[in-house]
């Protein structure tokens, strides 16, 4: 199973300089590859027949020119190559529909370069120490300072990464145990398929990521430490204040430069402290000695975080008032949150570890009992008090969305009609229902009741 890692790289003045130089070419050969494909579909829209189009590769020798790009010589001839063949899998995946259409990369302070088996390897001296030497036996930076702070295996190729002037090392490599060795969730659901209820009850946890919680794991819940929430504050509002300073500097300055890259490190820092929090939840809950089945919901985030659409009086024409700003706020809140980063964590940990991941629909969870399974608006009467209805039971609305998830997770694992999508989300497809919208299943409903009445007032006549 690949294993990824990242070690902190303290390079000298000359090494930056010479690594500032070979990430300038290769980002100049990705951007010349996309001002090619731009060129070879503009021309074949205009003249060439509907539906045909003009090869692409992946050559990069036509780009080096001792006149108009000398630089090119200036650097291994390997790394122009890795950044054709990046660039032209990028491609290649998004004709297949995998990710968007490869773009211009804009020179900034973050940026990288692709190094593969030819251009580093490791040595370990006398004294045991592992050095890394970065280049080839002609063009090279000679040995880069590296904090080696775990073991690894050596990889097939490696990044060396800039951000806000801190260098990196990072790459992957095979570690046990291996891909073979571990179930795949569909393996987990035949097997959990043979349980009892009260064997799936003992060893299944139910998430719900909310606001105002953001994990809620069955009991537990997970938030960030008072000590985070002070730091997290404090840079926010240092970031609102250089953000006033800086549109007060002229463009182009060096203290707006400078002013910039502390404002990209205050964002670096209020990341790392999402990330941080994120893995200690993800490892508590996997390393939880009874929990063998996770549940998530099936969160939509896109979806959830939209802009409200304008809203405009058919009479008069003015514009009417949508709650932009309070939707915008809860858009705020929720991308604060950190739910897709948390479910790509607990989803690689409980895979090495073993264990189960499933996602369950998310609707109506909020508004569900879970004990009686009465569902309406009513029963959640705050933000944190659910009370239902019918039955009277009270608690925290996030755990009691959190036992109806993995009462739901329970229930489709011991159907045996439950399928289970590529997303990784329990669906009953013995009914049919799950796998179309509410508006088709709507639809169908009505011209279910319409054909029965017209049967009915044909046999009448």
């Amino acid at each position: 199973m690949l294993t990824g890692i990242v070690f902190k790289a303290s390079p000298t003045l000359k090494q930056k300089k010479i690594l500032s130089e070979w990430m300038g070419c290769s980002r100049f050969l990705w951007n010349a590859k996309c001002e090619e494909e731009f060129y070879l579909r503009s021309f074949a829209k205009r003249y060439l027949p509907t539906g045909t189009y003009p090869e692409i590769d992946q050559k990069f020798s036509k780009y080096k020119s001792r006149e108009l790009s000398p630089w090119l010589f200036q650097v291994p001839s390997q790394i122009l190559r890795n950044s054709s063949y990046g660039w032209y899998q990028t491609y290649r995946n998004f004709l297949k529909g995998i990710c968007g259409r490869p773009k211009r990369k804009r020179k900034s302070d973050t940026d990288s370069v692709h190094l593969t088996r030819e251009l580093f390897r490791f040595e370990k001296g006398e004294d045991g120490v592992v050095r890394l030497f970065i280049g080839t036996k002609s063009n090279n930076i000679g040995f880069l300072s590296v904090k080696f702070h775990r073991k690894f295996k050596d990889p097939n190729s490696m990044r060396i990464k800039k951000k806000n002037g801190k260098y990196t090392v990072c790459f992957c490599y095979e570690d046990a145990p291996s891909q073979e060795e571990l179930f795949d969730q569909k393996e987990h659901l035949k097997y959990l398929n043979g349980m009892s209820k009260e064997e799936l009850e003992r060893i299944t946890v139910g998430i719900d990521r909310g606001v105002k919680r953001p994990i809620q794991a069955g009991s537990e819940t997970f938030d960030l430490s008072e000590e985070q929430k002070r730091q997290k504050k404090a840079k926010e509002k240092y970031i609102k204040r250089c953000q006033r300073r800086l549109a007060k500097q002229q463009k182009g300055s060096k203290r707006r430069g400078n002013k910039k890259i502390k404002i990209s490190k205050a964002y670096e820092k209020i990341s790392n402290i999402r990330k941080d929090f994120c893995h200690k939840a993800s490892r508590t809950i996997v390393d939880h000695r009874e929990t063998k089945v996770i549940i998530l919901e099936d969160l939509k985030t896109k979806q959830m975080t939209q802009r409200p659409l304008p809203k405009k009086d058919g009479k008069t024409g003015k514009w009417l008032k949508n709650q932009r700003k309070a939707k915008a706020g809860l858009n705020r809140s929720i991308l604060d949150k950190n739910w897709h980063q948390f479910e790509l964590f607990i989803r690689y940990k409980s895979h090495r570890a073993g264990k189960a991941l499933f996602k369950v629909p998310a609707h109506h969870t909020s508004q569900e009992c879970a004990d009686c399974g009465h569902t309406h608006p009513d029963n959640r009467k705050t933000q944190q008090e659910f009370i239902c209805g019918q039955c009277g039971h009270s608690g925290n609305a996030d755990r009691n969305a959190a036992e109806v998830i993995k009462k739901r997770a329970i229930n489709l694992i011991l159907d045996s009609g439950t399928e289970l999508s590529d997303r990784d989300v329990l669906l009953d497809s013995g009914r049919g229902a799950a796998h179309k919208t509410r508006a088709a299943i709507a639809s169908r409903a009505r011209g279910i009741e319409t054909s029965k009445k017209k049967a009915s007032a044909a046999t009448a006549a």
